[in-house]
């Protein structure tokens, strides 16, 4: 009697315990199926500038009180889009990392509304010897000569023209997630239509030179420019005092007196009727 009653209590114990796992896994698979989001991200690093396909997207679950703002849950949603930033793998696709609705894909895609891309020409030098890469800002640097006035002989100058101006492409490269230095010979640079004016008569009329700033550093510097005289602190010349006027001459008027007729001899002369009077 006593062990029946035993095996009784411990087969309903048994199915109570069996009743709460069961209840609690459910209730577990609800919390964390309420609780989580599908949330499209990168299968792979996707440069800037390309195109999406279903190949580069899949989904996975994302904490919902976590999901990023502009975040897509179809993957459909995304074919065609182009990128405009670099992405990473695994890292969220964005809206604000995505180009327009109809935008293909390459260059012109990552350029801001009412910029333009203008490349220039450069070497070792003039790109800073490859540092000059995607992302980073650069000032623009001319060497020309000075207009000639009438005092000042003509000499050379150079003047930075343009400031933090976004490297756009190095080459026909637009990773921006490579820091490696790359020597090529063409740059392109991110500018406004009246910087593309400025860059492109700079170009035509000296020699231009790169010159690498700090990304975050937004301040904008207004310098003279340098020349000759200021690289060698020679002062410059004093100007020289425009001559004097001529003074108009002046001019005495002196009244003329008429001198009396000296004394002369004179003669009565008779020629037939007529006479006259001949003085000597």
């Amino acid at each position: 009697m006593k062990n029946s009653r035993a095996l009784i209590m411990l087969a309903m114990a048994m199915l109570a315990g069996l009743a709460a796992v069961v209840f609690a896994s459910r209730w577990l698979m609800h919390t964390s199926s309420s609780g989580m989001t599908t949330v499209a991200v990168a299968t792979e690093d996707i440069n800037l500038g390309e195109p999406l396909n279903t190949n580069l997207i899949r989904t996975v679950s994302w904490p919902t009180s976590s999901v990023p703002p502009g975040s897509f849950t179809d993957v459909k949603a995304l074919d065609g889009r182009v990128v405009r930033t670099s992405l990473a793998r695994g890292e969220p696709v964005l809206e604000s990392k995505l180009a327009p609705l109809g935008t293909k894909g390459g260059l012109s895609a990552v350029i801001n509304d009412g910029d333009r891309a203008i490349t220039v020409r450069v070497n070792d030098v003039i790109g800073v010897a490859g540092f000059a890469l995607p992302g980073n800002y650069v000032d623009v640097i001319v060497n020309t000569q000075q207009p000639e006035s009438k005092n000042d002989q003509q000499q050379s100058i150079s003047k930075i023209v343009l400031e933090k101006i976004l490297v756009l492409a190095v080459a026909q490269q637009v990773s921006r997630d490579d820091t490696q230095p790359k020597v090529v010979n063409a740059v392109t640079l991110e500018v406004t239509p009246d910087q593309a004016e400025k860059l492109d008569l700079a170009r035509s009329v000296g020699t231009l030179s790169l010159v690498l700033r700090n990304q975050v550093d937004k301040d904008t510097l207004t310098t003279k420019g340098a020349t000759k005289l200021t690289l060698l602190g020679t002062p410059p010349a004093p100007a020289s005092a425009p001559a004097a006027a001529p003074r108009p001459a002046r001019v005495r008027y002196v009244a003329r007196t008429e001198h009396a007729e000296s004394k002369r001899d004179c003669v009565g002369v008779l020629a037939g009727v007529k006479g006259s009077v001949e003085c000597f």
